[in-house]
């Protein structure tokens, strides 16, 4: 059951819907397998009519995570350091107009915001200010701002070398617009390259990959409309085309993200599912030669839903998939052509179907695992992978937790196992009950006093149970 929780800020009231394990596929109404829902901000609570982009920071000072969560009226931070209770800190309004299309990306401790918004340009903001915001939500204002482009559709930038690249804008043609940001609040426009034509989105690495031939060289991976853009962007004033790649059935090339060894290339076409008719559709590239790029082959999903964004982490594909929510997809087998969907959250319940509905986004680099989803009609969603429980235990099965849920108190009972030790947490891992010494087939443990959600009761340091205090 969904618990609602009310953060009362001045005269401001805060809703959050906190903390949903995933339970016979379900986490409340959404649909989901191996992942939990931490919580939810509608977007009514951020006085939005509509989400798109999502990124975020994790604070080099204590280890506190923020989303960066974009809005056609601007863009959102919250705190997610409390993930079952995040707080809406407040808005950077947009800069000139609304639009539906606006991005983030981070260095050094500052954001770069930018918007379709013909005279929006890139707003810099400081995001250490977010350590101590009095009385949130309330409304921020950017500490720069860079005017060498007005709109543009994203913003990429390479933490290793401090440089922002604007692309979909209204100059160099739409191609890659070149801005060194190193020192954050005083931008330098760089130039830019026209030559291969407009670029959608891009990532931009120090190539460390299997083609020996440019490793230490800075690479941008262009997700062109049309094909796949290789360009070597190391020298600014003579960036050069390194390669160029189609494939099978293009209806817009839109974005894509590099494995991490940069052997594999994963691209999603926007428009496929949508134009022909087919289940989500990644298509895999091989840059073993980055002059002589091949495709790999192709991933079908499980859904009919449109892809939309996709970023690895280690092993682990995410996208965001539209009205199917975010999907999983294990790349351990890559090189086999291989990939396998092996979880999913469903953001938006009502259907699977093509379109642009549903997770626009998500971020999934924060070291706690907690991943941001922005939906573009269900607002902010925080999950996380569900605990992974001790279940080949022979003794596992054996163990009863009666009742559960529980409101006030709840009984671990055993007849093969001897129970001696119990430690039952919350999902941060803070400590409210610890027993040692037990000796005997049963026990209780009072929850009256503790808040509603999600607990872990360890079982002799070795089996974990999920309580549930109602």
């Amino acid at each position: 059951m969904k618990n609602i929780i009310f953060f009362f800020f001045s005269a401001v009231s805060i809703i959050s819907f906190a903390q949903t394990p995933c339970v016979n596929g379900f986490a409340g109404a959404f649909p989901c397998e191996g992942f939990d829902l931490q919580s939810q901000i509608p977007l009514s609570t951020m006085n939005s009519m509509r989400a798109n982009d999502s990124w975020g920071w994790t604070d080099p000072l204590n280890g506190n995570e923020y989303a960066i969560f974009c809005l056609i009226e601007g863009t959102a931070f919250i705190d997610i350091s409390d993930p079952i209770n995040p707080v809406y800190l407040g808005k950077l309004p947009t800069q000139n107009n609304s639009s539906t299309w606006r991005d983030a990306k981070t260095y050094n401790n500052y954001a770069f915001i930018v918007s379709e918004d013909p005279g929006h340009g890139m707003q810099i903001f400081d995001l250490t200010k977010l350590r101590n915001v009095p009385n949130p939500p309330v409304i921020f204002n950017e500490d720069a701002h860079y005017s060498g482009f007005g709109g543009a559709h994203n913003i990429v930038i390479n933490e290793a070398t401090g440089y922002a690249y604007g692309v979909g804008t209204n100059v160099n043609g739409g191609g890659p617009h070149f801005v060194n940001i190193q020192d954050p609040l005083n931008p330098i426009n760089e130039g830019g390259f026209s030559d291969a034509g407009y670029c959608h989105d891009a990532q931009v690495v120090i190539y460390n990959g299997p083609d020996t031939d440019y490793t230490g060289r800075e690479i941008l991976f262009g997700s062109n409309a049309v094909e796949v853009v290789i360009i070597d962007v190391t020298d600014k004033s003579n960036p050069q085309t390194i390669s160029t790649i189609t494939y099978s059935n293009v209806e817009y090339t839109h974005q894509g993200w590099l494995t991490e060894d940069h052997r594999y290339f994963l691209l999603g076409d926007e428009q496929d599912e949508i134009n022909i008719g087919i289940n989500t559709r990644t298509v895999v590239f091989d840059f073993e030669d980055l002059d002589n790029p091949q495709v790999s082959f192709e991933y079908t999903g499980t859904t009919a839903a449109t892809d939309h964004n996709g970023y690895v982490k280690g092993t682990k594909f995410y996208l965001s998939n539209n009205a199917a929510g975010i999907r999983i997809i294990d790349l351990s087998n890559i090189s086999n052509g291989i990939m396998s969907e092996e979880g999913y959250f469903d953001s938006y319940p009502t259907h699977n179907n093509s379109g642009y509905i549903g997770a626009w986004s998500m971020y999934p680099f924060f070291e706690s695992g907690n991943i941001v989803i922005s939906d573009r009609t269900s607002g902010f969603l925080l999950v996380k992978a569900s605990e992974t429980l001790d279940v080949n235990d022979p003794y596992y099965s054996e163990i009863s937790i009666l009742p559960n849920p529980a409101s006030d108190r709840f009984q671990i009972r055993s007849e093969k196992l001897n129970i001696s030790s119990l430690i039952l947490t919350d999902i941060l891992g803070n400590v409210f009950h610890s027993e040692k010494n037990i000796n005997s087939n049963e026990f209780s443990i009072d929850l009256s006093q503790l808040a509603k959600g999600m607990y872990f009761l360890l079982i002799n340091n070795r089996i974990t149970k999920k309580i549930l205090k109602e």
